[in-house]
């Protein structure tokens, strides 16, 4: 009996360390969530066509916090949804001014835009693959939708900015610290352009044959993001 009662003891000691060896092996499969949470340099590559005053665009950079969230349709196939807003201060450089009698200013000049805040939420589609235990690289491309707000016009009277859709590219890799927890670092480029419109009414000389002077500009952004964080999987 003594030793029938051992048995027992151990087989429901070998059979509960099993199943519980199964179930940690199911759980690290079955996470389908994981959240990020990034601080990310944004770096504007920006170009213009301001046909009307020449000179180029000015955007400064900036370092702001970015949530993202991503399911997990396979274990290599996943799908990123990101999120974050940056503030940028706008100008022109080398913009001509001297246009009499519309306006008379300097010959070259730099032209203050004020700000703006943009939201660019953003769609990437990724693939995943894991090297060893703990390295766990990616790549994703996707869309996104560019939304201007709060928009503060500097030296002219007011600014505009057209919310467009564009698209981006990504490549980055995860470092596990526990099986739930990990650190993340993260490059992405995003292709953001707009139509701007700025109401310099008010810059207008008393001559001027016009009481109204708007300028249309076409802006490419295409920001660089390099991000480093820390994530949870869920």
């Amino acid at each position: 009996m003594k030793r029938l009662f051992l048995s027992l003891i151990g087989a429901t000691l070998l059979f509960g360390s099993s199943a519980f060896a199964q179930e940690t092996t199911t759980n690290k499969e079955t996470y389908k969530w994981q959240m990020r949470l990034r601080g990310v340099g944004v770096i504007p590559h920006n170009k213009a066509d301001i046909s009307s005053i020449g000179g180029q665009i000015d955007v400064n950079n900036n370092f702001i916090p970015e949530l993202d969230f991503t399911y997990f349709f396979t274990e290599n196939l996943a799908a990123e949804l990101i999120l974050g807003t940056s503030k940028h201060t706008v100008g022109t450089i080398g913009s001509t001014l001297d246009l009499p009698p519309v306006v008379n200013g300097p010959a070259t000049a730099n032209v203050d835009l004020g700000s703006v805040w943009l939201l660019p939420p953003t769609l990437m589609i990724q693939y995943h693959h894991k090297f060893g235990d703990i390295f766990k690289p990616y790549v994703g491309i996707g869309a996104n939708y560019t939304i201007f707000y709060n928009e503060k016009s500097g030296a002219a009277q007011d600014i505009k900015y057209d919310n467009k859709f564009g698209w981006g590219y990504q490549f980055g890799f995860d470092i596990d610290l526990t099986e739930k927890f990990f650190i993340n670092v993260d490059f992405k480029k995003l292709f953001l352009k707009t139509d701007v419109t700025v109401d310099a009414s008010n810059l207008l000389s008393s001559e001027a044959p016009i009481n109204e002077l708007k300028i249309p500009a076409k802006v490419k952004l295409d920001p660089m993001l390099i991000g480093f964080g820390v994530g949870m999987r869920f």
